[in-house]
């Protein structure tokens, strides 16, 4: 891994429904992948300090499903679970997203990946059913420190004597 990419998550609003966020990873694409879809790997980049992973289970295949849950500093529990629609490996996951806090809120969650010359970009995207779901997602801080413990994970991952 060369650069460090640390906060440079890209958010864009496509329309009224979508939230599309973009990230360079120096890694192969196989390795992302894993990292994005093995609950060992979630495990320890889903939840940032001082939050705590609590549940993480994933069940990778058409049909199957995925629950993760972590606890905050001050005691919150956030949940996301859902169904896998498709499932492509290593390039794409597209599962139904549900949030515990916005028990109303629909989105279809859309997982890419491409390598270059030993880049991966990652595309994540959520699509909302209606405005209102979609105008809950106003605050991007977790997504970017995610990310971020992403990247910690995959160096690690790629070069354990410095980890």
């Amino acid at each position: 891994m060369a650069p460090d990419r640390h906060g440079s998550a890209v958010i864009a609003f496509p329309n009224e429904l979508e939230v599309v966020i973009t990230r360079e990873f120096d890694a192969p694409i196989a390795l992302v992948f894993d990292v994005l879809t093995k609950p060992e790997h979630v495990s320890r980049w889903g939840a940032t300090p001082p939050d705590r992973m609590t549940e993480c289970s994933i069940d990778l295949r058409v049909g199957g499903s995925y629950h993760s849950s972590f606890v905050t500093g001050d005691g919150t529990v956030f949940s996301f679970n859902g169904i896998y629609l498709e499932v492509e490996p290593p390039v794409r996951t597209v599962e139904t997203w549900h949030f515990n806090c916005w028990p109303d809120v629909e989105a279809v969650e859309t997982m890419e990946l491409q390598e270059h010359a030993g880049v991966t970009t990652f595309t994540w995207r959520l699509a909302f059913s209606d405005k209102a779901g979609r105008d809950h997602m106003t605050s991007f801080d977790g997504q970017q420190d995610s990310l971020d413990e992403m990247e910690y994970r995959l160096r690690s991952l790629l070069n354990p004597s410095r980890a």
